[in-house]
């Protein structure tokens, strides 16, 4: 069944296409990256070895990047989620996540289309971190103006495990 696998994940230049035991694999990892090969094989009815290849090939083909722990920021302190467009000097956009010593805070960061050059979505522990991250930004040469949204609720953050991705 490993050597059938080789053919069931493609590389494109637009996508890999998965079967649907690839698809329930990431979907139990997703849920929890912790549960063992053993642990995936018996909810999926196949032998561990199937699991191992599987998540191996899966790794290889970069559907999988990493294995990193979720974070509950709010029991870390931090409880102030902002949204902040970044408009930038022209052909500087990369520059941006390297110029600031709140580098920790910054949990993503976009190149988009728009009125901004960049958005940024950030925690801080307090409306004082947040002040001292948006006026490092703007001492930035490469930095023309910010626009920060502060997050009332959050309804869905899942930026590193969107299963639902996976399902269509």
């Amino acid at each position: 069944m490993a050597n059938q696998h080789k053919n069931n994940i493609k590389n494109t230049k637009e996508s890999v296409y998965m079967d649907e035991l690839d698809k329930s694999i990431l979907k139990l990892l997703s849920d929890d990256g912790r549960k063992s090969y053993r642990k995936i094989s018996r909810e999926l009815g196949v032998s561990v070895g199937t699991i191992h290849n599987r998540v191996d090939k899966l790794t290889k083909s970069d559907i999988i990047t990493k294995f990193v722990p979720v974070l509950n920021h709010e029991k870390l302190g931090y409880e102030l989620t902002t949204v902040v467009g970044i408009e930038l000097r022209s052909g500087l956009v990369s520059d941006v996540f390297d110029i600031t010593s709140y580098e920790e805070n910054i949990l993503a960061a976009y190149d988009v289309t728009g009125q901004f050059d960049a958005i940024v979505i950030t925690k801080f522990k307090n409306t004082n971190e947040l002040n001292n991250f948006i006026k490092e930004l703007l001492k930035e040469d490469i930095i023309i103006k910010t626009y920060t949204q502060t997050v009332l609720s959050i309804a869905k953050e899942e930026i590193n495990s969107s299963t639902e991705i996976i399902n269509k």
